[in-house]
């Protein structure tokens, strides 16, 4: 499924809808594409629309940030840009078998990743004009994106 967005309302908009759809469901959501995409921004109003009160930003350096969504459960951000090459297993299951796990760069950890996710690709155009691809990977993501509607 293709999106096109034009703002960055727009984003927020879509990330309120799908967090609408993922709410009390454990969910790993991938989201990829160039620096300055709008990942973080997605993500941001995504906790938002979750219940998260603390602020959220990028987890670039240290990697993992959890949450506390409004009903308890957690919402794990993982930014994996300084991740690439790295081999090892770095734990990441506990946080994809509980509440949601968002993840940024997730080219960098594939293999680690669960088999069901939705992936959402940022693609850059000219100012806040921006197509995001979804794809639903898996029985618990295929409901989220059947639920979605434009």
């Amino acid at each position: 499924m293709r999106i096109e967005i034009h703002s960055i309302e727009e984003t927020q908009a879509l990330a309120q809808a799908i967090a609408r759809l993922c709410q009390n469901k454990h969910v790993v959501i991938t989201l990829d594409g160039d620096l300055g995409a709008g990942k973080t921004t997605w993500t941001k109003a995504f906790g938002k629309a979750l219940g998260v009160t603390s602020t959220i930003n990028s987890p670039t350096f240290t990697i993992l940030k959890s949450y506390t969504q409004g009903n308890g459960q957690p919402l794990h951000h993982i930014d994996a840009y300084r991740l690439e090459g790295a081999s090892q297993d770095l734990g990441f299951e506990d946080c994809f078998d509980e509440g949601i796990t968002v993840v940024e760069w997730s080219q960098f950890i594939q293999d680690q990743l669960p088999e069901d996710r939705l992936s959402l690709s940022f693609e850059e155009g000219i100012d806040e004009n921006r197509v995001i691809t979804m794809e639903a990977k898996g029985d618990v993501s295929k409901s989220i994106l059947e639920g979605y509607h434009d």
